[in-house]
């Protein structure tokens, strides 16, 4: 499973994607960006001067989800 998502995450890397992050008590955030690098554990997402990581279990446990626009 982990494998198919950072073969996805290579995939779009340099795309402009939306992310919707759960940060917790029904609270949401929503970035409108692009992957930046893709490394062994993590994957960043650049929106400006803004930069965020997250690791790839992240999407597999639903607290990231990327949209393509």
């Amino acid at each position: 499973m982990i494998s198919e998502i950072k073969k996805y995450i290579k995939e779009i890397k340099g795309k402009k994607v939306k992310l919707k992050i759960d940060v917790g008590r029904n609270k949401e955030e929503a970035y409108i960006g692009v992957i930046g690098d893709a490394y062994s554990n993590i994957w960043t997402f650049k929106t400006g001067s803004l930069v965020k990581s997250f690791s790839y279990s992240d999407i597999l446990t639903r607290q990231v989800i990327i949209s393509s626009l």
